[in-house]
């Protein structure tokens, strides 16, 4: 059974930095796909980046392209989402997930945690 517990949301004003993180545990495969997701009232879920697992292979939505990066540390089992330059438009629940089904910034993922509130002020 994999477990995702996502922490490091919450409040910041525009221009400024966040760092999530995704503490996984159970069996994540290597070529598995994590990703990083975000939901906002009255929007559909969407795909913010991706990255392989077993590799450097990494996919980002174009709206977060150069300000987002994400990252692992396999010793902490952990994924990251380090966010520059937030926007009000950033303001979402963010959702770690693993094992994509399909696109890997698509919804088909196996696994999802319970997300991590980010509010970015004007």
């Amino acid at each position: 059974q994999v477990q995702l517990v996502e922490s490091g949301g919450g409040s910041v004003q525009s221009g400024g930095s966040l760092r999530l993180s995704c503490r996984f545990s159970g069996y994540i495969s290597s070529e598995y796909w994590m990703g990083w997701f975000r939901q906002a009232p009255g929007k559909e879920r969407e795909g913010v980046a991706a990255k392989i697992i077993g590799g450097d292979i990494t996919v980002y939505a174009d709206s977060v392209k150069g300000r987002f990066t994400i990252s692992q540390d396999n010793a902490k089992n952990t994924l990251y989402l380090q966010m520059n330059s937030l926007k009000p438009d950033d303001t979402a629940m963010y959702y770690c997930a693993a094992h994509s089904l399909g696109h890997p910034l698509s919804k088909e993922y196996n696994y999802w945690g319970q997300g991590t509130q980010v509010t970015v002020s004007s």
